[in-house]
């Protein structure tokens, strides 16, 4: 994260957790502390630099069902880095729910994440599950991811949270 440490960050949402009487386990499982399911954690924006998704709008894949080249003109900025967006529209729905399109684990590799490891997220490999947006590192790692997508998600989301930190 620029400007602010990821540390601060957990700690500040830590703070409004108590203050508002939802922390522990509970608030940890409500995706606080960095889980798949959650909006926290950093962004994989290796792609193109400062870019999350490769610069590809994240709305497109719930709303058109494939990966669509977003806008530089069309952008904001969340979690440290610039979103892009084919239209104003999906620009708004993203600022509305940012944690329903932001893929999980920041964009970084579903079955990597899954293995214990980091790799990049690649915008062309991707699925929808449960309404959450997957990324993988390449066709073959899809394919594998694939064969049992349960499970990697299960293994990713126990891995996400100490990955995140790194």
């Amino acid at each position: 994260m620029s400007g602010i440490s990821r540390r601060r960050v957990l700690i500040a949402g830590a703070l409004f957790a108590a203050a508002a009487g939802i922390g522990g386990l509970g608030a940890a499982r409500a995706g606080w502390f960095g889980f798949g399911d959650d909006d926290t954690g950093p962004v994989f924006t290796g792609i193109v630099d400062g870019v999350a998704v490769g610069g590809y709008d994240p709305v497109a894949y719930f709303t058109q069902g494939k990966p669509v080249a977003g806008s530089s003109e069309i952008t904001t900025t969340h979690r440290g880095a610039e979103w892009r967006f084919v239209s104003a529209a999906n620009r708004e729905a993203f600022l509305a729910e940012p944690e329903k399109y932001a893929p999980a684990y920041g964009g970084y590799c579903s079955w990597a994440i899954a293995e214990g490891k980091l790799a990049k997220g690649d915008p062309q490999n991707w699925d929808i599950v449960d309404g959450r947006l997957y990324l993988n590192y390449n066709d073959a790692i899809q394919k594998r991811w694939r064969a049992d997508v349960p499970g990697f998600i299960t293994r990713a989301n126990g891995n996400w949270p100490a990955l995140a930190e790194k």
